[in-house]
């Protein structure tokens, strides 16, 4: 058998109860961009959506559709990544929330043909992060033209939102400050919007008046802690994801084992951390195109199995992320894409 990706569903389902118990009373949007972090998207929501999860944040429109066409009509979608008129018409005939945070799209949403159910609008305030959003100077003008599309019955506004920093605390209350004032002005005009959401993971582990009423919470849910963070026991979570690798050769000096550089581990990982192994950690040698050099071991037998990384490993995708200078999730994502998915729990 060939290095895999082992998911680990029951890691899963304790992390979102996890995340459930800490960010209440508001509710957990579960974020599942990216095949849900290389998870593979079908099986996460699927499990998610049977541990209670309503709110899903699907990045783009094709995600959206996808959970939408997994899930069918009873989960919540949110989606902001949207590149026109043809994104805005196809997420609202899909019953998408439609994450806006610019005034072309709004008007391209007001230049649609008319007819379709109204369009569920989470209007964004560009708090500072300048992750797009509606600047401030400008937010009254994009109330005049929600209040007019709630007027037509083209759009009901849904949500407001934003992104912070996360970069310091006084930061983010600054933040948080803008996005209050953007609320107190929607509801001035008469639109009082059904939720409001403004964290992430971190803010919306450490910090509870960021909660509001949804928390967008993805990497924490695969157990994916921040670089240079706090501790995956700190947090509470685990990683949800192991790659798996098998033996392919032993000799007196190394074990070959066959997942390698063309699997997505960086080659200056060599050296740097250990597998696990039926005998213990053993130290990874060499990364070649096809297979990692490990220190051999007592008993060592080709078709053994040994964890590289992850869940069930000596070391996580963070900890081998902070080695080169990157974060976590980005190597989960160039590493288990390439691998065969195998499920359990």
């Amino acid at each position: 058998m060939s290095a895999v990706y082992r998911v680990d569903l029951g890691a899963f389902a304790d992390n979102l109860r996890r995340i459930r118990e800490t960010v209440a009373p508001a509710e957990h949007m579960l974020v599942v961009k990216d095949d849900a972090y290389a998870h593979g998207l079908a099986a996460i929501v699927t499990r998610a959506r049977d541990e209670g999860v309503r709110w899903f944040g699907a990045f783009d429109v094709e995600t959206g559709v996808a959970v939408r066409e997994t899930l069918g009509p009873d989960v919540r979608i949110f989606v902001w990544l949207l590149g026109g008129a043809d994104d805005l018409a196809t997420g609202a005939a899909a019953g998408l929330d439609l994450g806006i945070g610019d005034q072309a799209l709004l008007d391209a949403l007001e230049a649609l043909p008319a007819g379709g159910p109204p369009a569920r609008v989470h209007l964004k305030i560009d708090t500072g992060l300048h992750r797009n959003g509606i600047r401030p100077e400008r937010w009254d003008a994009a109330l005049d033209t929600v209040v007019a599309l709630v007027a037509a019955g083209r759009a009901e506004l849904t949500g407001i939102w934003s992104h912070i920093s996360e970069a310091s605390d006084e930061d983010d209350d600054d933040a948080r400050a803008l996005f209050l004032a953007a609320r107190e002005a929607a509801a001035a005009r008469g639109l009082t919007p059904a939720v409001a959401h403004l964290a992430a993971s971190a803010a919306g582990f450490a910090r509870a008046p960021f909660r509001e009423d949804l928390v967008r919470i993805g990497a924490f849910s695969y157990g994916i802690r921040p670089a240079g963070g706090p501790s995956d026991v700190e947090l509470g979570i685990r990683p949800i994801g192991t790659v798996d690798a098998a033996v392919l050769d032993v000799a007196d000096t190394a074990v070959h084992l066959d997942v390698g550089s063309l699997h997505g581990l960086p080659q200056t990982l060599a050296g740097r951390f250990d597998v696990r192994t039926l005998a213990g950690p053993r130290r990874v040698r060499g990364i070649e195109p096809t297979r990692l050099v490990v220190d051999p071991w007592p008993g060592a037998q080709r078709g053994q199995r040994v964890a590289v990384f992850g869940g069930g490993a000596e070391v996580t995708a963070t900890d081998l992320a902070e080695l080169v200078d990157t974060i976590g999730e980005e190597i989960a994502l160039r590493v288990s894409p390439v691998l065969p998915r195998v499920y359990e729990g």
